[in-house]
Order: structure tokens, then C-alpha cells, then sequence
């Protein structure tokens, strides 16, 4: 028998092939120095966010590595024409969430883009050892090499960038570092102001950890900066005759005078309720009645008859060459015409026997119309946006292209919040693509993702919930909302009223109430409106507890003495004016709300480009209120230990100086003050 050799041979290891090579690009920054969380960012990056030229846009990011190294980190700003500016990030508080922030100024509109790069930073990861080493005596002679080393390479990139000042203070700098020397000696070296200055713009920048890009588009500036005026032609210039018991329609050219006045008030936007045929079927009556007759005018956003739909002129206002005359008019007086755009119809409207399959026809065969309970809206049929998906958004595309080649570049587009959003993204996408200067204004009162969802996609400016916004804790957190999460997709238009919206608080028709409401929403927002009235402190409701007009405009002729008194034009004039004077209330991102402790009173500053205005308003029109004002001094420019400050009152023009802590005592008659921060200390 023979033996088996049981010697088993060695199993050979197995050669395998690892790609060690990082990743140069990374989707969202989780790179060799993690960025992430990223912002203003809208739903990753699907969406551009909002900019205007020349507004200061704050960049944020969370940036942080392992171990105990430094980190710091840049915004790449890119401009449509492709030229790249780098702007250094800063470290934010609290330092253990590692936020990093940068304010950016866009000059140009367009499509921008920008990244946030995380790199590791040599010059401070021996700086901060440095200050750590150096005063305990723990390797000096290596803190010493290691700058000495970190200066010379400094220097040589300085000399390359053609800057020899720089590269000689840092050379001279490394030359100082001498072991031998006194260690506060040396730790003041590490600390000089030039060597800093140097250090962060030649300084070696490594392990550069690059974003996405993300999409920032610019838009004009009246798309966030403008003051808006509503009011009807028809009741503009429009005569009654009491023998036959008719009126005759106010015009395009008789309104001409309106433009002027409102001109006059430093009102930059003319916003036309529709100035379209209006269907006779189910016409409105007076006060919102169902027994109108021929005599009565119908609401307006009963869009179309025999004369045409939305693509015609209502023939009591003018024809065409009327219409281009009123455009032409505002332009001269430097102000643009807003048209509303009612995506809905008439019974009467010539879509209901042409293209009958744009509307919802219920099972007992009649066509839907519009109703939000318990209003009922029987003189207009809302369109279905599934039916003919393309004849419908080409035929909307078509309009609007008709209405702009007249002149029009603004848009207040009427309920969007019933129309797909879908929809929406498509016509501002084309429409951002051909003529990216024509704004749209979203009248969308409705839930907060829809409204917020319309911003997203590419409305301009939006209506928000200002109206029903009174107290002082519900004015603090939405426009702290307003201005600090919601910025980035989201632009108000603070209007004081609606011709479908009376405010409770301006019901009694007081004069403060009104004077209030107006300095609020013009020293809040950057863009603000009112409706037609408000300066004659039109407030009578028809119902109470209700918001509609008596007597509303919406259903008839409604002309009006403006000069009659009191008045407030002397007022909103007043506020333009300041609007236009100080940069400070063009924009909201950069809102304070200081402390007063009387609830009645309320104070907030808005600070840009070293223009600061501070604003305290009582909030009760009916009784005189006092309270202490506690300034935020840092939040003002200011040193925050600064004890004393000079104030320009705007309204009166005094000079004032105030403390930290200040007494108000505001009343009815004079309900705020707006002050121009000069100098403090």
C-alpha cells in the first residue's frame, strides 16, 4: 500500500486592484473638507435662488474636518458672462455647529451661479498653535521653523502675483521668528496686522473641496424695490347723469392724471385691475348682487363677451392706440403699467364656444363655475388645466406676449394658487428664457407651500399675510420669517389693502390706523402697495365681522375727490421718498427688531452698504403710547458698547442723541418715528 503525501500546497493571495485617486467633484460637498447644508439652495438646486443687482446675498454653509486642524472656505461667485470672484467665507457662532457665512453683492442680472469650496488652512492651523505653544514654552524652535517655512512659500506666491509689498512683509516677517526671542515677542509677530492681511490673500489654500454649482439668478431691481398704486380706469374721470340715471366710463386718457398724482407720490408701479370686455351673463350688481342691470358695469374679472377675451381692450376704456398712449404717459413720468392677468371667463367668453373642453362640465352638463365657500362666483368659469394641456399653455404664452409687445413688463397674476404649478414653472421658464426682465406678482393668499411653491418656480414678488398681520408678536416672527427663511424664494409685497380686502384695523376709518399701516408696510418691505382710497381712508365694510368694501369698486363706478381732507398724500409721498433716499429700506435681509417692553410699540432697524434707519410705531391708533426702546447698538453699525448715538428724525428733521436706553411717547397724531442713524459712540 502506498503512503499519500499529505502535504497541502499554499493557497496563493488573491492581487486586488483598489482605485486610490479622490474624487475631484463631488454632488454635494462631502469631498476631502466636508461642505454641506448649503444655502440658499431651492429643493437641490432644481430652482435658481433669488437675487436682484446690487442686493447683498448671504452664502452659508457648514464646513468642518477631522482632528483638530484649521478649515476655512470660500464662496466662487460666477457671473452669466463666466468671470469668477472668489469671496472668503467667515466662522460663525455658535463654533461647535461650524457655520461659515459670506455676503455677496451681484452687479449684473442674469443666471449666476455659485459654489462654497472647504479647504485646509496651513496659515491657521499654525497660527492658532502658535498662540497655544508660544506662551506655554512648548516647541518654540518648531513653531518657529514651521513659520519661517509657511512665510517663505507665502511670499514666493506673493511675488507671483506681482505684489512685492506683500511678499517683503512677509519675508521680513519669517526673519523675525527667531527662537532666542522672548516668546510674547514672538506671539506679537504671529498677531501683526499686516501679516493677517497678507496671509489671507496669499496664503496656501489645500485640499480645495469644491460644491455643485448652484443657480442664483439676478433679477432687475424693481423685482424686489418698488411701490405700487392700484386703481380702475373706469372710475377714473367717470361722470353720472341723474336724468337718465347713467354713467359714462372713465378712460385710458382720462386717467392720465391719476399717473400724474401717483407719480407725484413716488409711486414707480400702476397696477390696472383687467381691462377687458365684461361677459353680461350672471353680472354682478352693486355690493356683489345677482340683480344687476344693463346699467351696472360688472366686475371685471368677469373676463369676456362678443368683443373679445383676454386679448381685447373693454371698448368703454379706449381702443389700442389709447392703451399705448396710457403706457407711453407712465413711462415718462418714469413709471411702469402692472396689468392683472385672470387666468378665468365669462359664460360670454369667446374660449366657452371655441375651445369648450378648457372648462369643467359637471354631470348635469353645465360648465362649473367659480366658487370659494361661501362666495360664489357664478359670473366666471375657471379653466381645467389637464384639457389640452398645450393649447392652453400655448394660448396663455400667446397673451401674455401680445400684452408685452404693448408695453406691459409686470404681471399681477390673479389667484395662481388655482392654476397647476406645474403650469406656472413652464410659462416663467419661457418667459425668464425670451424677456427676463417681466415681472410677476402672485396674489396667492392660500396655504404656505403653495404660496411658497409659486416663489420657488419663478414668481417675482408675492402677497403675503401682512393684511391679517396686527399685534406686535405676529409682525416680529413673519417678518423675521420673511426676511431670514423664507428670502432666498420668496418676495413680499406688503400691500395696505386690496379692492377684495378691507383690514379689520382700518375699518373705523381713523387716520392712524392708516397712517400706521402705511409706515409699516413701507418700512418693512422693500416692496409695498395700497389700493385706490386708502389716502381718503376708505374703511366701511359692508358686513361686520366681514373684509368686503361697502359699496366696492369691484361692481361700480366709484370716482373720487383726492384732494378732498384729510388726506394722506402728503404722507405716502413722504414715504417713497425716504424709500428712495435710503438704501437701507430697500431690501429686508438685514432686519432688527429691538426691545421695547409696551406691546403697543414696536422698533426695528434695517441697515445696507452703511445706510441704517431706525423705525419705532405705535401699533394702537386709538390711545397715546409709552414705552422704553433698548438699542441693539452692534445690530445698528455701531460699536455694542457704544453709549451714545446721533439720530436724524426724518419725518421733522431734528437731530436728536440717544442712549442705549430710550423714552417714547407716540399718539395718534404722530404714531412713529423714523430715524436716520448719523454717528455714535
Amino acid at each position: 500500500m502506498t503512503a499519500q503525501n499529505t502535504t497541502q500546497q499554499a493557497t496563493p493571495t488573491p492581487t486586488i486592484t483598489v482605485d486610490l485617486s479622490p474624487t475631484r467633484t463631488v454632488p454635494r460637498g462631502i469631498g476631502r473638507i466636508p461642505v454641506v447644508k448649503v444655502s440658499p439652495v431651492i429643493e437641490g438646486g432644481a430652482f435658481p435662488a433669488k437675487a436682484v443687482v446690487g442686493e447683498l446675498i448671504p452664502i452659508r454653509a457648514k464646513v468642518f474636518r477631522e482632528g483638530h486642524d484649521a478649515v476655512n472656505a470660500s464662496v466662487i461667485l460666477t457671473s452669466p458672462d463666466g468671470v469668477e470672484t472668489r469671496v472668503d467665507m467667515s466662522p460663525m457662532q455658535p463654533s461647535g455647529l461650524d457655520p461659515w457665512e459670506a455676503w455677496v453683492r451681484p452687479d449684473a442680472p442674469g443666471p449666476w451661479t455659485f459654489r462654497v469650496e472647504g479647504w485646509s488652512d496651513p496659515w491657521g492651523t499654525w497660527h492658532h498653535n502658535a498662540e497655544a505653544k508660544l506662551p506655554a514654552g512648548v516647541d518654540i524652535e518648531l513653531v518657529c521653523l514651521e513659520g519661517r517655512d509657511l512665510l517663505e512659500r507665502t511670499a514666493a506666491v506673493a511675488d507671483a502675483a506681482g505684489s512685492p509689498i506683500e511678499a517683503s512683509i512677509l519675508r521680513a516677517t519669517a526673519q523675525l521668528l527667531i527662537p532666542q526671542r522672548p516668546a510674547l515677542d514672538l506671539l506679537e509677530v504671529a498677531n501683526g496686522v499686516g501679516l493677517a492681511t497678507a496671509m489671507k490673500k496669499y496664503g496656501p489654500r489645500e485640499m480645495v473641496s469644491p460644491t455643485a454649482e448652484f443657480p442664483l439668478f439676478v433679477d432687475r431691481k424693481r423685482a424686489q424695490f418698488s411701490s405700487w398704486y392700484e386703481f380702475f380706469p373706469r372710475s377714473q374721470g367717470a361722470t353720472y347723469d341723474a336724468t337718465s340715471d347713467t354713467w359714462t366710463s372713465g378712460t385710458f386718457d382720462s386717467s392720465h392724471e391719476r399717473l400724474e398724482a401717483a407719480a407725484a407720490m413716488g409711486f414707480d408701479v400702476i397696477y390696472l385691475p383687467p381691462v377687458h370686455p365684461i361677459g353680461t351673463a350672471f353680472k354682478k350688481g352693486k355690493n356683489n348682487t345677482l340683480d344687476a342691470t344693463e346699467k351696472d358695469p360688472g366686475s371685471p374679472w368677469a373676463i369676456g363677451n362678443t368683443a373679445g377675451g383676454h386679448d381685447a381692450l373693454h371698448p368703454d376704456l379706449g381702443d389700442w392706440d389709447a392703451f399705448d398712449r396710457f403706457v407711453a404717459k407712465a413711462g415718462s413720468l418714469g413709471v411702469e403699467v402692472a396689468l392683472d392677468f385672470a387666468l378665468q371667463a365669462s359664460p360670454d367668453h369667446p374660449w366657452v364656444i371655441e375651445h369648450p373642453e378648457w372648462f369643467t362640465t359637471r354631470l348635469d352638463g353645465t360648465i362649473a363655475y367659480a366658487e370659494n365657500p361661501p362666495k360664489k362666483y357664478q359670473d366666471i368659469y375657471p379653466i381645467n388645466f389637464d384639457n389640452d394641456r398645450d393649447g392652453i399653455y400655448n394660448e396663455v404664452l400667446r397673451i401674455l406676449k401680445l400684452w408685452m409687445a404693448h408695453g406691459v413688463r409686470i404681471f399681477r397674476i390673479d389667484n395662481p394658487h388655482t392654476k397647476p404649478v406645474e403650469f406656472w414653472a413652464w410659462i416663467l421658464e419661457q418667459l425668464r428664457e425670451t424677456d427676463p426682465d417681466v415681472l410677476f406678482l402672485a396674489e396667492a393668499f392660500t396655504k404656505p407651500e403653495m404660496m411658497h411653491a409659486l416663489g420657488k418656480v419663478g414668481f417675482h414678488q408675492s402677497y403675503p399675510y401682512f393684511t391679517w398681520r396686527n399685534s406686535k408678536w405676529e409682525l416680529e416672527q413673519y417678518v423675521n420669517e420673511l426676511a431670514h427663511e423664507m428670502d432666498s424664494f420668496y418676495r413680499p409685497n406688503f400691500f395696505t389693502n386690496t379692492p377684495d380686502i378691507n383690514p379689520t384695523f382700518l375699518q373705523s376709518g381713523n387716520p392712524a390706523a392708516f397712517t400706521i399701516r402705511a409706515i409699516l408696510a413701507a418700512t418693512l418691505s422693500p416692496t409695498w402697495g395700497v389700493y385706490s382710497g386708502f389716502e381718503l381712508f376708505e374703511g366701511e365694510p359692508l358686513r361686520v365681522p366681514g373684509e368686503e368694501f361697502k359699496n366696492s369698486e369691484k361692481y361700480e363706478y366709484r370716482p373720487r375727490d383726492y384732494n378732498a381732507q384729510p388726506n394722506l398724500n402728503m404722507l405716502l409721498g413722504t414715504l417713497n421718498a425716504l424709500r428712495t433716499k435710503h438704501a437701507a429700506l430697500q431690501q429686508m435681509r438685514q432686519i432688527t427688531f429691538h426691545h421695547a417692553p409696551n406691546d403697543s410699540v414696536i422698533a426695528y432697524s434695517k441697515t445696507d452698504a452703511g445706510n441704517t434707519v431706525l423705525v419705532i410705531c405705535s401699533l394702537d391708533p386709538f390711545n397715546t403710547a409709552e414705552s422704553d426702546v433698548y438699542l441693539d447698538m452692534a445690530a445698528l453699525g455701531l460699536p455694542a458698547d457704544a453709549q451714545l448715538i446721533t439720530l436724524s428724525d426724518e419725518l421733522t428733521g431734528a437731530v436728536i442723541t440717544w442712549g442705549q436706553r430710550n423714552y417714547v411717547r407716540l399718539h395718534p397724531g404722530s404714531p412713529a418715528l423714523i430715524l436716520h442713524v448719523l454717528t455714535g459712540n
